[in-house]
């Protein structure tokens, strides 16, 4: 007898409906799974068996046939253990072939023991499902009904066993369908963060650097002795990010999903990203790869923070590899079954050294570099890199008067509040665009939005001439100074926008 049963995948970023086509015949025992399966597929075999045994249910001793349609894609993970032990009691007589049955989908991972465990993907595959006519019902497991309940259009009913499903398509056990109000998930589970910047003293003219690049999204260098507090400041970055939107959440969401980092118990992430990765990490691990494409860091920072801290001690290969992805806001991996593409909406922040002994310019310690192992160590920042990061600055040390003031800095959340008024700013007036942020101005907007006083538009020509700046220099420049105007509420670009905006381009 002949079973299909309806289930989902994940191709890079979205969902694929897959049929699970099972038949049962006679003839010498065997069970066979076609359609391109890889080994954690095929596996599915002698768990599949014992989930059924276990569970109460007679495993036939007959031909077993599983086609995984269309067969022409490659299938991975144990997402089909669920759906493929289904078709089988359903083949068997054990479930009724019933409308419950043809308009349901399902996804789950099988234990020995008939457990249902959860699987990575299920946001996307709930997505792409709640688009499918034929299909009403998405049955996944208890620990990812939170997050398929996240999509719209599709009933989600959550699993814990296999023996509670089967009751289920023979109406003698009820399962509660989940519902998600993400809006308001969205706002009980946005948390403050643990890092302020009040508790960094001095360090006035960085942390203004750091909230003009937190208002605009503009990636940031910088440039310092050890102990000034580059790597302090960078983490408190977060803290004065405007809160997420509810689009970005579920993108960020996907991703994580995909990845299988979704924290366990959380449906959906919160709060913006800030991603820290080792020097030593591997280009695949950075942009995404693998022999079958995954999210990298710089997915994983989307709508937040990629910072690189000792940005000089990676390798040069990986930090050029980052200079499309800041453009174009989406790295494409191309292998030769298919190409896959991943979001890269993220903020580049950078920490750096000025030298290998980390003293060269330094008031106090003396520098004992020369000057060729001085240009070795920034060489390995390119120049077309530091092109694309729109402010650079040098973090000073910090003077004992600063360290051993009572004065009470300026918190995070007033900064914030200045921050989120900026970008309110920015969202309206690219309203219709596609960008929410001055950082991701094309030329177009770029003419039509940062409009100049004639004192700064003199001002900017003449440091275009004598710093000999590229077309993509004078643009950011433009970018910055739009976001300074926007901090002040400002809708023409005055002369000390553009001039603080230069100055943001000096270090290194």
């Amino acid at each position: 007898m002949l079973s299909i049963i309806n289930s989902c995948c994940v191709y890079g970023m979205f969902g694929h409906p897959i049929q699970v086509e099972v038949d049962v015949s006679e003839g010498l025992p065997g069970f066979d799974i076609v359609g391109l399966p890889d080994t954690s597929v095929k596996e599915s075999k002698e768990r599949v068996r014992t989930a059924i045994k276990n569970s109460g249910y007679k495993f036939p001793m007959k031909r077993i046939t599983v086609n995984l349609a269309p067969a022409d894609l490659k299938k991975e993970g144990p997402l089909f253990d669920l759906p493929i032990a289904i078709g089988i009691l359903t083949a068997t007589g054990q479930i009724p072939n019933n409308e419950r049955i043809k308009i349901s989908a399902m996804v789950g991972e099988l234990s020995l023991d008939g457990k249902v465990r959860p699987v990575p993907g299920v946001l996307a595959m709930s997505d792409r499902i709640s688009r499918l006519e034929e299909v009403r019902y998405f049955l996944v497991p208890e620990e990812n009904a939170g997050e398929a309940a996240l999509i719209k259009g599709t009933t989600v009913y959550p699993v814990g066993y296999l023996r509670d499903l089967v009751r289920f398509f023979h109406n003698e056990y009820d399962i509660m369908p989940v519902e998600v109000d993400v809006e308001q998930l969205l706002k009980e589970t946005y948390g403050e963060s643990s890092l302020d910047m009040c508790e960094v003293k001095g360090q006035q003219g960085v942390k203004r650097a750091l909230e003009v690049a937190a208002a605009g999204s503009h990636n940031i260098l910088l440039s310092g002795s050890p102990g000034s507090g580059k790597t302090m400041l960078a983490r408190r970055l977060p803290s004065i990010l405007p809160s997420i939107t509810l689009e970005e959440s579920l993108e960020l969401t996907r991703i994580y999903s995909i990845a299988g980092l979704l924290p366990k118990n959380q449906a959906l992430i919160t709060q913006r990203p800030f991603r820290a990765p080792h020097h030593s990490a591997s280009t695949a691990s950075l942009i995404g790869g693998g022999k079958i494409p995954r999210p990298g860091e710089i997915s994983f920072a989307c709508h937040g923070i990629l910072f690189l801290d000792e940005m000089a001690e990676f390798q040069k290969t990986i930090l050029e590899a980052l200079r499309q992805p800041m453009e174009d806001k989406f790295v494409t991996i191309t292998r030769v079954e298919a190409t896959y593409s991943f979001p890269a909406k993220f903020q580049l922040v950078g920490s750096l050294n000025p030298c290998p002994c980390g003293f060269y310019g330094d008031p106090v310690k003396e520098c004992t570099c020369t000057p060729h192992q001085i240009h070795k160590y920034l060489s390995r920042i390119s120049g077309p890199l530091l092109d694309r990061i729109d402010i650079r600055i040098d973090v000073p040390r910090v003077e004992y008067q600063d360290l051993s003031s009572d004065a009470q800095e300026e918190p995070s959340a007033k900064i914030r509040q200045r921050v989120e008024i900026a970008r309110q700013i920015q969202k309206e007036r690219l309203a219709g665009t596609g960008i929410v942020c001055n950082a991701h101005m094309e030329r177009k907007q770029i003419q039509q939005f940062c409009l100049l006083s004639p004192d700064a538009k003199k001002l900017l020509q003449e440091a275009f001439n004598r710093l000999k700046l590229s077309a993509r220099s004078h643009d950011r420049i433009l970018k910055v100074a739009r976001t300074i105007a926007d901090l002040e509420q400002s809708t023409i670009i005055q002369l000390h926008h553009i001039a603080e905006a230069i100055q943001y381009r000096g270090s290194v």
